[in-house]
């Protein structure tokens, strides 16, 4: 009798097992649900990517901490005698890639739930890397590209989006400042996993250089983060963020109201024809595997 054979689970550097466990837990849960939101919200910025990566027809790309796949279908579109493969921790985003790219009738698409850190690509498999978002949150940013270098061919190319500190990002800024209600934030660390984990240009020049690419570029994209359709419905997006509840814990309810109320003043201040606009900043990383 033959007997089944569990799937066995990706091979996860230990630096990146807190994130793979909420990624694939309710974090991942609600950013799969509500993928729609979370691609337009920086929606504004995919373009630059694009340019940058110059997908050709036949090229084959990786992305690297793909989501639900927006940026892996847009390379996949280019590629057409070609082929995009995405990558990441969360289980529920890939089970939404994969859903999204079967529906829009895409066949030179493929989703792998594993750790870029420590995946073992086949050596020379890319011609291009791609992230969108996701390469901020490696433990070990060099480890982590030296390994993305392997996977891509000799002079293969890298494109990575990143946000620019904090300070120069409003949508951020209003968020923390509202939802403070009284106290003083602690600042997020510019060198450690998360969301300005590559938001300095000089460290991330040092990590490409240490893992082997060559022409480092960073450059600044300007943009903005569209938060909902009008003020009401921003406050929806916004108030079910995993990072407003965080910092919404702990508060009595009554200070919680408060700041949810200055949180949704704040929005309307913000509403435009187009929606509610924040100004927000972001690098475009590009390089070549030496």
């Amino acid at each position: 009798m033959t007997v089944p054979t569990q799937p066995q689970p990706p091979l996860v550097d230990a630096l990146n097992a807190e994130m793979a466990s909420a990624w694939n837990g309710e974090e991942g849960e609600d950013w799969a649900a509500r993928a729609d939101r979370f691609d337009a919200a920086s929606a504004a910025f995919d373009p630059a990517l694009l340019d940058a990566a110059a997908v050709g027809a036949a090229d084959r790309v990786l992305d690297v901490g793909c989501g639900a796949g927006v940026s892996t279908r847009a390379a996949a579109r280019v590629a057409v005698d070609g082929h995009a493969t995405g990558i990441d921790l969360s289980a529920p985003l890939l089970a939404e890639a994969r859903r999204r790219s079967a529906a829009a009738g895409l066949t030179n698409t493929t989703f792998v739930r594993g750790d870029a850190q420590v995946h073992p690509f086949e050596s020379a498999s890319f011609d291009v890397a791609v992230s969108r978002f996701g390469g901020m949150f490696f433990g070990d940013p060099v480890a982590a590209f030296t390994n993305l270098a392997r996977a891509l061919r000799p002079g293969g190319r890298l494109a990575v989006l990143s946000w620019q500190p904090l300070a120069r990002n409003e949508w951020l800024l209003v968020l923390r400042r509202t939802l403070a209600a009284g106290r003083l934030l602690p600042e997020p660390p510019g060198d450690a996993p998360g969301p300005f984990g590559l938001s300095d240009p000089d460290r991330v020049r040092g990590v490409l250089a240490a893992a082997g690419f060559a022409s480092v570029h960073v450059t600044e994209v300007p943009g903005v983060v569209r938060l909902g359709a009008d003020a009401e419905d921003a406050f929806d997006f916004v108030a079910g963020l995993g990072m407003t509840r965080g910092l919404l814990g702990g508060l009595d309810d009554d200070v919680r109201r408060a700041a949810l109320d200055e949180l949704r003043a704040a929005l309307v201040e913000h509403a435009t024809p187009d929606g509610v606009l924040l100004g927000a900043a972001a690098w475009l990383t590009t390089a070549y595997r030496g």
